[in-house]
Formats: C-alpha cells, sequence, structure tokens
C-alpha cells in the first residue's frame, strides 16, 4: 500500500469535506433522526461505492493517457478543484420528512451517493488515483477522510460545524490542493 497515497487522500477530503453539502446533509439526517449507527452505515456504504467508481475512472485515464498530457491535465484539475474549494457548499435540499420503505440506512446511503456524483470530493478521487496509480489506497484515503469529516458531524451534531471555522478549512484545502496541482505542473514527483 502506497502510504503517501493513503495520507495525502485522507488529508484532502478530510479538509475538502469540511463545510459541504454530503457534510450538512449528514447534520439534516443525524437532527432528523437521531439515528447515528444507520446513518453513518450508509454514509460509509455510499462513499465506498462512490469513491470506488471514481478511483476506477482515474486510473483507467492514467493509463489511457500520454503521461504529459495526464501531468497536465492533473495539474490544472487540481488548482481548478483548489478554486472550487473556495466556493462554500448550500445543503441543496433536506431529508423528506417520511422515510419509506428505504429506511435510516438506505435514506442515508442514496441520498449520499447522489450528493457525491460530480462533487469536489469525486473529482478529486479520480484525480488523486489517477496521481498516484494506487487504486486501494486512495479509495480507503478517501474513504477515511469523508468518515473524519462526516461522523463528527452526525455524533456532534450543529455543534462540530461551529467548533471548526469551515471558511478556514477550506483555504486549507484549497492550498493542498493547489500545492499538488503547481507540483504536477512543474514536474515534481513525476
Amino acid at each position: 500500500m502506497s502510504l503517501e497515497a493513503f495520507v495525502v487522500s485522507t488529508g484532502a477530503v478530510a479538509l475538502g469535506e469540511i463545510g459541504d453539502k454530503t457534510q450538512l446533509l449528514a447534520l439534516l439526517l443525524a437532527a432528523r433522526f437521531r439515528r447515528p449507527l444507520p446513518i453513518i452505515a450508509g454514509i460509509v456504504v455510499a462513499t465506498l461505492l462512490n469513491h470506488t467508481g471514481a478511483a476506477a475512472l482515474g486510473a483507467w485515464l492514467a493509463h489511457a493517457l500520454d503521461p504529459q498530457w495526464l501531468r497536465w491535465g492533473l495539474g490544472l484539475s487540481f488548482v481548478a478543484v483548489a478554486l472550487w474549494m473556495l466556493v462554500p457548499d448550500k445543503a441543496e435540499q433536506g431529508p423528506t420528512r417520511t422515510i419509506g420503505h428505504l429506511g435510516v440506512f438506505g435514506l442515508t446511503a442514496v441520498s449520499f451517493f447522489l450528493a457525491e456524483m460530480g462533487d469536489k470530493t469525486q473529482i478529486a478521487t479520480a484525480m488523486l488515483a489517477a496521481r498516484y496509480q494506487a487504486l486501494v489506497p486512495v479509495i480507503a484515503g478517501t474513504t477515511l477522510g469523508m468518515l473524519l469529516a462526516d461522523v463528527p458531524a452526525v455524533l456532534l451534531g450543529e455543534r462540530a460545524v461551529r467548533l471548526l471555522p469551515a471558511a478556514w478549512v477550506h483555504r486549507i484545502a484549497a492550498a493542498v490542493f493547489a500545492a499538488i496541482g503547481v507540483a504536477m505542473l512543474l514536474g515534481v514527483g513525476a
């Protein structure tokens, strides 16, 4: 296992997830249903499925593209995600009042999976997999990063968001992504 890929993936996603719409979704679900274990389990399943697909796409791109094009594409993509990190997310829709036949676990898994489609962390997962070409460490790291940000939101509710200044965390995450992007553009670590 590539320790660097795991650590960078964990840190990038944990920082990028602070204040993200899925973290807000976790807060909404926790406040509405007050059942942390099925909510956390739903987050785990949705994240593993979503990030596995994103990492597979990133790994495929790493093999399909010329290394020079890949380096430039990834470098510019990391810089673009850094800029995107500076734009705060808003919860698009809260959970519905009824659960239906899905239950809290199913509602959480489906909601998180759909909320992650095209999200910063999904795109970051694809880019990290392409960058490191280490699927398992990237998937494990991005999933852990997601859990590091979202589980406290589930367990602590709104107090967790008040303890962490989301704007500063977003700036730090943006700086991390920008540094990775610039390093790639300059050919550092290639």
